[in-house]
Order: structure tokens, then sequence, then C-alpha cells
């Protein structure tokens, strides 16, 4: 019988047979092949490897918090912010093996939203989904606000010339809509409409600028370092510390990003998790140590409200525009692509949620030319540009860690609910030391979520109010599990008397 009751259609889970026979045909049928058992013909493609797969990884995380996000994390941690980053990092690195498994075991496009559907039910699933859309959505519009400020800092250096104050900001202090963070959504949409494999291929040449911009200020930063500038070290006590960690987390966004291109890899099993763990190590040695750069080059008083603050730092310390000006360079070419890959993220969890019947499938329609969701782009496009012109930094940051949070705690549980009740389902990598590693996973997660702003609880239930009644209104009658449920109901009588 089919399962008509709420609590059975929250509880029905997404067989991973069925989410993996759907990314199948990735490689199998050519871009506008007629429909095969019920799928369609066009699917995405596998054109991502190890080091392109890395990059997506390693640039949506690195710049995502370092290039902004200390001057909103120093006023909260003073020195200790080093601690902040060391807590955010250890609670990415228990969750990013975790992340591993599950992607080597689920190969497929969605990230936590597909793991939850078939570990934890189609309720957690929903509710995930949509605390990833809002995580990405509001990473996106996080990402190209900062870009706005070091844009201004190029042109200002470059030729004395900055975008009129009216044109560069939220609403308020006499902003009127930041132009340039519209403008930078827009070439990034238009990129990714032409195709998966071009994207890609932009993002790795950045990042590779991006990580030279960075080792860059680390070696003039740590020139001017004064052992002065880390005493007191924790000037606002450990609550301070928490409150740092928990807004800095949002910039670990990236490890999601990895395993929302499943369906794209070449190799998934094996590429997924090493391409997550290998940027997980980048990451964090780059975040402590520019970090660690920036607090000793300069007193941490001075972060608060700094625009653009490594760039200046490089200034202060040389005197010179040049070094200041190289930075700004490499920031604005680093936020394009960490923009490009959040708003690549969010289109391939809407694809999923489409594909699945939680969403209208629109979000799961293919252009037959370049294998991309053109109409879900540039829905995404339209909701990240609106917020990234309308709505202040400091709100955005705080609602990407409670979303990226949550997501991470997910994939912890689905770990320990896969291994017990599919143990023998294929692993490409298992997680050392279960189930104690995805427990401290969560046990990490939760810490951190308590240290977020009141505000951002009250966002996360309005969140939370969208998707319950989204799914009541739509999802839940629109589900593909709900239509096999029905069909097997309407077949059941007829093969009864058959037999």
């Amino acid at each position: 019988m089919a399962s008509n009751t709420v609590g059975a259609r929250l509880l029905r889970r997404k067989p991973v047979s069925a989410l993996i026979a759907e990314s199948e045909g990735a490689d199998a049928l050519p871009a506008g092949a007629p429909e095969e058992g019920g799928r369609s013909g066009i699917h995405l493609r596998r054109s991502i490897g190890l080091w392109q797969l890395s990059s997506i990884g390693i640039g949506a995380t690195i710049g995502t918090g370092i290039f902004f996000v200390l001057n909103s994390a120093v006023p909260s941690a003073g020195p200790a912010v080093i601690l902040s980053f060391v807590i955010a990092a250890i609670t990415a690195g228990l969750t990013a093996l975790c992340y591993a498994e599950m992607a080597s075991a689920i190969p497929v496009s969605g990230s936590s939203y597909s793991y939850a559907y078939a570990t934890l039910g189609e309720g957690v699933a929903f509710v995930v989904g949509i605390c990833l859309l809002m995580e990405y959505g509001v990473s996106a519009s996080a990402i190209a606000v900062s870009w706005a400020e070091y844009l201004n800092k190029f042109l200002d250096l470059a030729v004395g010339w900055q975008i009129p104050d009216k044109l560069a900001g939220a609403p308020g202090d006499g902003h009127w809509f930041n132009l340039p963070a519209l403008l930078l959504v827009a070439m990034v949409c238009f990129l990714l409409i032409r195709g998966v494999s071009e994207s890609v291929k932009v993002n790795a040449a950045m990042v590779a600028v991006k990580i030279l911009i960075l080792v860059l200020f680390i070696g003039v930063a740590l020139t001017a370092f004064h052992s002065g500038n880390l005493t007191p070290f924790m000037p606002l006590g450990i609550g301070g510390v928490q409150v740092a960690a928990s807004s800095i987390f949002f910039s670990f966004i990236g490890l999601d990003a990895v395993s929302t291109a499943g369906e794209e890899v070449k190799n998934p099993r094996r590429t997924l998790p090493l391409a997550i763990i290998i940027s997980l190590v980048v990451v964090t040695l780059l975040y402590i140590l520019v970090a660690l750069a920036g607090i000793g080059a300069q007193p941490w008083e001075k972060f608060d409200g700094q625009e653009a603050g490594l760039a200046q730092i490089l200034q202060d310390i040389t005197g010179q525009s040049w070094p200041a000006m190289i930075f700004a360079v490499g920031a604005i070419i680093s936020i394009f692509s960490i923009t490009l890959v959040v708003i690549y993220g969010q289109t391939r969890i809407l694809y999923s949620m489409g594909r699945d019947g939680m969403l209208p499938k629109r979000f799961a329609q293919l252009s037959p030319r370049t294998g991309t969701p053109v109409w879900n782009t540039i829905a995404v496009g339209l909701g990240v540009g609106a917020l990234a012109a309308f709505i202040p930094l400091e709100k955005l940051a705080d609602i990407t860690s409670l979303g990226t949070l949550i997501a991470f705690s997910v994939v912890s549980v689905g770990v320990i609910v896969l291994r017990r009740t599919q143990p023998d389902l294929p692993r490409g990598f298992k997680v050392p030391g279960y189930p104690v590693v995805p427990l401290v996973s969560v046990a990490f997660c939760i810490y951190l979520i308590t240290g977020l702003h009141a505000d951002t609880f009250e966002a996360g239930a309005v969140a939370l109010v969208v998707a319950v009644a989204v799914y009541f209104g739509y999802s839940i009658k629109h589900s593909k599990l709900e239509g096999a449920e029905e069909t097997a109901a309407v077949e059941q009588p007829a093969d009864s008397k058959i037999g």
C-alpha cells in the first residue's frame, strides 16, 4: 500500500540505487537523445577531474571568508581569532571525513540534500535542501558584496576614482544599492550558462592566482610581524572566540560545494573524497597563516570597519600602493571564482530537488546544447543579485553559517545511518574512528550553532516556515516517490488477480 499518512511521507527515503541510476546516464547518452526507461536523455556531463574538482573546493572556500571575514571576526575575538579559525577548521575537518564517505557512496548531485534523502527521509531532506539554498544564495551574495570593496580599492589605487557610494553598497548610510555586486552575479551566471567545462577551467586558473596572492600577503605581512599585537591574546574571553568561530564557519562552504558536483565528476568514488580532503588541507593551512600574519602586522582594534582589509594592511606596511594594488586585483579575481563556484553549487541543489519533484520540474531542465540548467541559473542569479544589492554584508555571513552547520550535521548523522542500513554499499572511502568521528563532528557543529547571533535564528525560523509551507503546499504531492507509490498501489490488485 502507498504510504498515505503524513508521517510516512516525511520518513520515506529515496533508494541509493535510484539516486545512482539517475546519474549514470551522464556518460551513456548524448545530449538530446530520446528518453529511455522513463529518464530524460539530457544529463549532466562528467567532465571534471581531480585538480578541477579540488579547485572547486579551494575556490569556494579560500576567499569566501579570508578576504573579508577578518574585519567582522577579529572585533569579536581579538587576536584569539586565530583560535577561532582552528576551531572552525577542526569542525570542518571532522565533517570533511563524513562528506568524503557519503560522496564516495552516493556520487550524485545534490550534496547534503541527496544524502539526507537516502538516509533520513524526505522531510529532513527537504529542510536540508532549503538550508542549502539559503546557505549558497546568501553566501554568494555576501561574497559579491565584498567584491565591490576590493574593486573600489583597485580603482582608487589605479586611477584615483571610485564607484560612487550611492551605487556601491546596500541601502542605508547614503547607499542606494550595490551595482558592482549585481554586475559580478550577472557575469558569473553568463559563464555558467555557457557550460560547466569552461567554468571549471576558468575557476582552476583563478584559484592558482588566488593562492599566489595569499602567499604574497603572508610573505609581506610577516616582515611587519609584531608579537605585541597578539597580547592580550583573548581580550573578549572564550565567548568571543566562539562567536567568531561560528561566524567564520560559513567560509568552509567549499567542502559542500565539492559534493554538489557528484554527477559531473570523472571516477567519482575516488575523485570526490580525495578532492574534499585536498581542499580542506590547503584551505586550513592558508587560513591560519593569513590570520596569524594579519593580526601580527596590525593591532586587532584596527580591523573593525576596515574595507578591503588585507589590501590596506599591505599598503600600510610598504607605504606604497603597488602591493595593495596587486592584492586588490587578486582579490577581484579570487572573489569572482568563489561566486562562480557557490552559484554553481546552488543551481545543482535546485536541479536535484526539481528532478525529485520537490520543486517545479523546470529547475531540472537542461539545455540540449550546453547540458546546463539555463532557466535554473537565471532564477538563481536574480535571487542572489537582489540579496547582494540590498542586504548588508554583516547580516549575510551568520545566516550562511547556520545553513552550513545544519547541513554538515545532517551529513555526519547520515554516515551512521547508512552504515547501519546499507553496510555492504560500495564506498571509496570510510570515516576512520567510526562512530566517534561523526558523533564528535555533530557535537562541534552544535557548539558553533549556539554561538550565532540571535537574529540569525530569526532568519533561520523564517526559512523553516517557508520550507514547511512549500513542502506541504507543493512538494509532498509532487514528489516522485509519491507518484511511484500511487502507481504501485494501482498495479498491486492487478498483479494479485494474475496470481
